[in-house]
């Protein structure tokens, strides 16, 4: 039998609002501020559809994770199949760092990671968000050892991403807690060295 095409589409319309409203809520409150009538009323449905839809509170946060994610790298990936000097790159990347604190992003991120601590299952999820996120970054890098003539043996591209994700978690939970001492000199530091490898090549 044919799915009904109309309580398909009104699921997928109560399912939005609850990812909707679980990004605003971790924004706003945090994970432990959430309780499963408190998300349910700020997505204007109502509280049996999260467990019936999602299966569990956490399974509803986790998918806000990875939907924000979904977003964020498809994004990334533009960014770096331009063809312009990986400096640029860079640039435009710390842009979007900046914009990902302000939208909440990086908040969303680390709720999740701290739920996952003690919840295997949960943090099977979040360890697949960022081998997403790593893979993104090892084309770029990779493309980049190329472009600057690095000896991979001296800069293995696998250590220079993992550098670069705890570099920009490290910047972020700074950030979050109120801190951003010294995070411009380190950036301007980072500029100039990829600008006088780029001079390097020429």
């Amino acid at each position: 039998m044919a799915a009904d095409p109309t309580r398909t589409s009104a699921r997928s319309t109560a399912e939005e609002a609850l990812l909707d409203a679980a990004e605003r809520l971790l924004i706003d409150v945090g994970s432990s501020g959430i309780t499963t009538r408190r998300l349910a009323e700020e997505a204007g449905v109502n509280h049996g559809l999260v467990h019936y839809y999602f299966g569990s509170i956490e399974t509803v946060l986790v998918r806000t994770l990875e939907r924000f994610t979904e977003r964020l790298i498809e994004r990334q990936r533009e960014m770096y199949a331009a063809d312009v000097p990986f400096s640029k790159k860079w640039r435009t990347a710390m842009d979007y760092l900046e914009e990902d604190i302000g939208a909440g992003y990086p908040k969303i991120w680390l709720e999740l990671q701290a739920l996952a601590w003690n919840n295997p299952e949960l943090r099977k999820r979040v360890a697949r968000v960022n081998a997403k996120w790593r893979a993104v970054l090892l084309d770029a890098f990779d493309q980049a050892a190329r472009e600057y003539g690095f000896d991979r043996r001296a800069f293995p591209v696998e250590a220079m991403v993992s550098l670069v994700m705890t570099f920009n978690q490290g910047v972020e939970l700074e950030r979050l807690s109120g801190i951003s001492e010294g995070h411009d000199e380190l950036l301007a530091a980072i500029d100039r060295w990829l600008v006088r490898m780029e001079k390097r090549k020429k």
